[in-house]
Formats: C-alpha cells, sequence, structure tokens
C-alpha cells in the first residue's frame, strides 16, 4: 500500500461515510461544502443510453478496434497494447462513474495531498499488471503504484496516469481520461488518451501520425492549426479558478478565446484536434505521466510541447514532476509563445530548475 492512503474497500459503510465527510471538512472551508463533498461522492450518475454496454463489451470493442485499424510500426504491439488497456480502463472507470463511490486522500511521492478513488487504483492495476507480464523488462512508473529506482536502470519505460482528471471525475463533467505512454531514452515514443464518458481516443507512435477514434466513425489522422496571431488563437485552459499569474500572461498575449477542460491530456488533445491552439502550465504540478502519451500525440499532429521555456521535458528521472511548466502548441507558434513568455517568468521571479 502507498504511504499515506487509507485502504478503500468495496460497499459504503456508515463508518466508511462519516470518513469521507471528515476526509472532506479537512479541505474544505465550511460545513456546507463537507456536506455537498460527501454527497457527491455516494451519488449515482445518470448513464447515457449509450453508455449502457457492459464492461465486457467495451473491452472486446476495444480490442477489435486496435488490430483493425493501427498501422504497422516498430511499436505496433506496443500501441495495440495500450490502446487495449486504455479501453478496458475506461470501461473500469465507467462502471465507477455511473455507481455510487467515495472519495478518500493520499500524499503522493512529492508529499502532497490528493484525491484517490477505488476506480483509480483498480484501473492502475489492470495496466500495470498487464503490461508487466507482457513487457517484463521494461521500467513502469504508473500514478498509484509505488514508484522505486529500479525504473532508472531501464532504457524503455511505461509511464501510465489511470486517471487524468480525478477532480473532474468526482465533479462527473466528463472531463477526465486514461493515459499510457511509452518512453525510450526518455523520449516520448508511443502513446494513448482514452476519454471514456465521451468515447474519444487519441493514439501516436513516432513516425506514424497522430489518430483520433471516435464512437461509430472511422479512425482520423489529426493536423493542427497554423494560427500564429495571439488574438485569434484558441487557449486551452483549466476548468478550476486562474491564477493572478496565469491572468497576467492571458492578458499580456491578448487572448480573446478559450476552452475550459479538465485533464492535461484532453487539453492538449483539442490542439491536435484543432480545437485550440496552446496550453500553458505555469505550475510545477504536472507529472510524467500527465504529459508523456499527450506529448506524442501532439508532436505527431505537427505541434510541439516543452517547458516554460523552451527545452524539452525528458521521461524516467528521479523527479516525478515537470519542474519548468509545460507549453503545448501547435508548433508554428511555439517560438513566438516562448519568446513572449520569457520577460513574464522573469518579471514573476521564474527562473529554470
Amino acid at each position: 500500500m502507498k504511504p499515506g492512503r487509507q485502504p478503500i474497500r468495496p460497499g459504503i459503510s456508515s463508518k466508511k461515510a462519516e470518513r469521507a465527510i471528515l476526509s472532506c471538512l479537512l479541505r474544505a472551508d465550511s460545513d456546507s461544502v463537507a456536506l455537498v463533498c460527501a454527497q457527491d461522492y455516494t451519488r449515482r450518475a445518470t448513464r447515457p443510453a449509450r453508455a449502457a454496454s457492459t464492461n465486457k463489451s467495451d473491452v472486446l470493442a476495444c480490442s477489435e478496434s486496435a488490430v483493425n485499424i493501427v498501422s504497422a510500426s516498430d511499436y505496433q504491439r506496443e500501441i495495440e497494447l495500450a490502446t487495449e488497456l486504455a479501453r478496458a480502463a475506461g470501461a473500469v472507470l465507467l462502471a465507477h462513474y455511473y455507481s455510487p463511490f467515495l472519495v478518500e486522500q493520499k500524499i503522493n511521492a512529492l508529499d502532497e495531498i490528493e484525491e484517490v478513488t477505488a476506480a483509480d487504483i483498480e484501473a492502475n492495476e489492470l495496466i500495470v499488471n498487464r503490461l508487466s507480464r507482457e513487457f517484463p523488462d521494461d521500467g513502469i512508473l504508473a500514478e498509484e503504484s509505488s514508484d522505486t529506482e529500479h525504473r532508472l536502470t531501464k532504457d524503455r519505460v511505461w509511464l501510465i496516469d489511470p486517471m487524468d482528471g480525478t477532480k473532474n471525475f468526482v465533479q462527473r463533467d466528463g472531463d477526465f481520461a486514461v493515459q499510457i505512454g511509452l518512453a525510450i531514452g526518455g523520449e516520448s515514443i508511443a502513446g494513448v488518451v482514452y476519454q471514456p464518458v465521451r468515447e474519444v481516443l487519441y493514439r501516436a507512435v513516432r513516425g506514424g501520425g497522430a489518430w483520433i477514434e471516435e464512437a461509430e466513425k472511422p479512425a482520423a489522422r489529426m493536423t493542427v492549426s497554423k494560427q500564429t496571431e495571439p488574438h485569434e488563437m484558441t487557449l486551452a485552459s483549466s476548468r478550476s479558478h486562474r491564477s493572478p499569474r496565469m491572468e497576467r500572461v492571458v492578458s499580456e498575449f491578448g487572448f480573446k478565446k478559450e476552452m475550459r477542460r479538465g485533464s492535461v491530456g484532453v487539453k492538449i488533445g483539442l490542439i491536435a484536434e484543432q480545437q485550440a491552439d496552446l496550453y500553458l502550465h505555469l505550475s510545477p504540478s504536472t507529472k510524467q505521466w500527465d504529459t508523456c502519451a499527450p506529448e506524442i500525440i501532439l508532436e505527431e499532429a505537427g505541434g510541439r510541447l516543452t517547458d516554460l521555456f523552451g527545452q524539452p521535458l525528458r521521461y524516467n528521472g528521479p523527479r516525478i514532476d515537470n519542474r519548468n511548466g509545460v507549453v503545448a502548441t501547435n508548433g508554428v507558434a511555439h517560438a513566438m509563445v516562448i519568446e513572449n513568455l520569457a520577460p513574464l517568468l522573469r518579471e514573476f521571479g521564474r527562473l529554470a530548475v
């Protein structure tokens, strides 16, 4: 069991309901907020008509789709399995999403308090166990698994976020995704991001293009936009409250259009889909598993992802966080964004580490 996590078991007893409420009280500013938390965690969501299929049928549909659609590449086996596992894990998440569930707290590897559900853990185990069997010589860095230095000895490492956007899962706004990425030599090589509620899957392999699979539609290749004028660009931004520094950035650049979404992978996917043109994350709070899969998808669509200072992200390092923030763009605007961001970073006292 990961340090700092309380055990999660099936069922909802009165004691567990009390524990969930106490957990909320630790984070809430008022009793009323705590009560809302308790109600949200245990209510049953309404399942859309199309989402009424069983977990088994969802997984079988995924398996067939991966075999028929994924084109040959040096990493065909890897991307087919990652696609299958992303859909299978998505089915696990949906089973919890449309049922009552509890949310607990964990202390992550950076001593931060985060929310976690049984859905996170179950999906994590499904992915990790299968990858360990199929690729026993690869390293694994997964959000809900204990991390060890063993992976640092590996050239090939899987980076897994079984549910990117747990807060969105709890709020039931649909903005969460399964993310499975493969890094080789510290670089993102293959990745899958799957949004189970919307039935949208992004996938890419180095040199094979970026592809989107949607329900009842053939797979389509994605290409980023060519927009370079800030006042005409669409910013993919967080649903949560924006920091004063981010407000300053938006104002200085003159961004007029925004798409507010939850998961990091979802926001970066919007750029690959041409629904947005850039995404900025100023804080060091994203982790390697948040960006590994989205990065290769964006790059294969023609975009670019770096830190705030224009330096490439490296994966499978001793630290799991992206300490220098994240900039994702359509590629053609990347140099402009980095150049105009530089004086703002100096104003904020932000230095590369």
